[in-house]
């Protein structure tokens, strides 16, 4: 396998030779100076329910709810986090311009990371893509391409927030108006001093930043990818305190919650962290966790919330636990479904500061809200972007057993590659290109959107993410994809990995004969997948999963050994036999 050629400065550098001569050859500053975005500002897309005559997003007397998004918590001015990214709404009152109609205009923006981030939507009725430039404070420049979804048309899957109404001059309609926050890579490390936005007069942009995702000097030591927002509960004046395992290590931590599909904010009245010793109980006193300085945190619809950091031992491969009381009751909440580790609930009451596990009389099996654990130090982390297989399911319930676990301890015993962090971003049952979760409302369905869907959110957005391993598939070809749809999808999540600068690998799928849906024609449809895997040099290394566990006298079934009895999913000797098989070497030095 080829080892990674095509970063993204590779990237940059081929669509520059797509861009007009007049485009490429800019000089931000050459027409006019750049100036802050909001004093572009050119078009008023929010109106007061009362007034909608007020606003006009798009050409047509239509737009936002002003109601709609207090409701969200996207209120004027308010500052937002999605995919890492601090945005801030706005400061304007419905009626008054709040977003800028891309035309060319050069827009200062100052920051260094991996990415920009745009909050924007497109009002064309279609998908609006145009190209734009950077440049840096050292004079150099590249171009990225941007894409706007449609505002009432845009996949729901991919949206920052969604809200329940549209305003006309004829009244209000029942129809959902989507917003999203979009990024394109820049080149690293490399200060950001302005912007040059793209030329597509139906593509609205409402703010811009830089990403520091990449954060220097933060490696994500544990992580859990949303995969539905079902009802819960309901939890009103409750404590949670979920169980969590960390890979590497570190002298400090900060946590992150997201409020993900959600369509209304939730709030956090405290949190803590703390050294589990058994059940629910601390090892010492929970340590308090802030926000800017607040106990707690109220998250608006779609964002997520990072704690500040503070100095907190955090040994490596061992059981934390993150409690954080919800003041006001909450009925539904992004969750992450199959934990196979045991969380606690306590009686009414702000309970996070208790050592003791009396207050905790009843028992969790997702992850709601919590989304990730960060330590200091560190060399970056690797991203498992999977299914079931990945999230554990079959595995021993609070015995660590997922493959990433095994992963994680074989790293922290060698040194021949990096200690990095591991985290898991399996969902059970997911695909690499259906949801299976719509990606808005409440749904009893956790299977979370495609893989291709929240490749962004739950790879590329990640702390300090080096290397990514894809593996998926099975659930795709048992429910009825060809291999040709998850060839496209692999090699787009290999393309889309690259061009942010990721080793990107992939994994063969595991046989499943025996199991109801894995007839000998999915079998079929599996082996082209995984022989299109191992002849293609689109990623940068394989991981041979089906030829660990595959019995060589019947090939299409798992190995009994290491089969846990359903067919499709590894038992524990299953998944330590996939991690044992890692070549480390193939996830960098």
């Amino acid at each position: 396998m080829r080892r990674c050629l095509v970063g993204g400065a590779v990237v940059l550098a081929l669509l520059a030779a797509l861009l007009p001569d007049s485009a490429a050859s800019a000089v931000p500053g050459s027409r006019v100076a750049p100036v802050p975005l909001e004093r572009l500002f050119d078009n008023a897309a929010v109106s007061a329910d009362a007034r909608p005559g007020e606003a006009d997003f798009d050409g047509s007397g239509a737009s936002l709810s002003a109601r709609d998004l207090a409701a969200a918590g996207w209120t004027p001015g308010r500052a937002l986090t999605v995919q890492a990214a601090r945005l801030t709404w706005p400061r304007r009152a419905p009626g008054e311009p709040d977003n800028v109609r891309a035309g060319g205009q050069d827009v200062r923006v100052d920051g260094s990371g991996d990415a920009l981030a745009f909050l924007i939507a497109g009002t064309a009725g279609m998908p609006v893509t145009g190209t734009g430039t950077v440049a840096y404070a050292d004079g150099t420049r590249s171009p990225y391409l941007l894409t706007a979804p449609d505002w009432r048309r845009g996949p729901l899957a991919t949206k920052a927030v969604a809200l329940p109404h549209i305003n006309t001059p004829v009244g209000q309609l029942a129809e959902q108006a989507r917003l999203y926050v979009v990024t394109v890579p820049i080149l690293p490390g490399r200060p950001v001093v302005s912007v040059r936005l793209p030329d597509a007069t139906d593509l609205h942009v409402f703010a811009l930043s830089v990403r520091a995702a990449a954060t220097p000097g933060w490696t994500g030591s544990w992580a859990a990818a949303t995969s539905g927002y079902p009802a819960v509960g309901p939890w009103s004046d409750r404590t949670l305190r979920l169980v969590v395992h960390t890979s590497a290590g570190g002298p400090r931590v900060r946590l992150r919650f997201d409020n993900t599909f959600a369509a209304a904010p939730v709030r956090i009245g405290s949190a803590t962290v703390a050294v589990r010793a058994e059940g629910a109980a601390a090892r010492d006193a929970p340590l308090p966790v802030s926000f800017l300085g607040a106990a707690g945190v109220e998250i608006p619809a779609g964002a997520q919330a990072f704690s500040d950091p503070f100095d907190f031992a955090v040994p490596a491969d061992a059981d934390l636990l993150v409690s954080f009381r919800l003041p006001d009751s909450v009925s539904a909440a992004p969750v992450h479904r199959l934990a196979a580790q045991r969380s606690y609930l306590s009686e009414p009451g702000d309970h996070a500061a208790d050592g003791s596990p009396a207050a905790y009389t009843s028992v969790v099996t997702s992850w709601p809200l919590l989304t990730g654990v960060d330590v200091g130090g560190g060399p970056g982390s690797v991203v498992l972007l999977g299914d079931s297989i990945t999230d554990g399911d079959r595995s021993t319930v609070d015995a660590n057993r997922r493959w990433p676990n095994v992963l994680a301890t074989r790293l922290l015993a060698q040194n021949v590659v990096p200690h990095y962090g591991v985290l898991n971003q399996g969902i059970s049952a997911n695909r690499v290109v259906a949801d299976r979760y719509p990606g808005d409302g409440v749904s009893a369905d956790t299977g979370g959107v495609s893989a291709l869907n929240r490749f962004d959110r739950d790879v590329l957005a990640q702390t300090s993410a080096r290397t990514a391993v894809v593996f998926e598939g099975v659930n795709d070809v048992r429910w009825g994809a060809t291999a040709e749809q998850v060839i496209a999808g692999l090699r787009e999540l290999a393309a889309r990995g690259h061009a942010r600068g990721l080793r990107m690998l992939a994994a063969t799928i595991l046989p499943c004969a025996g199991e109801a849906r894995c007839t000998p024609a999915v079998d079929g449809e599996r082996g082209t997948v995984n022989a299109w895997l191992r002849s293609t040099g689109e990623f940068d290394g394989l991981l041979d999963f089906d030829a660990v566990l595959r019995d060589p006298v019947h090939p299409a079934r798992l190995l009994p050994a290491f089969d846990s009895g359903d067919h499709l999913h590894p038992g524990d000797a299953g998944l330590a036999a996939l991690a044992r098989s890692v070549d480390l070497r193939l996830l960098g030095t």
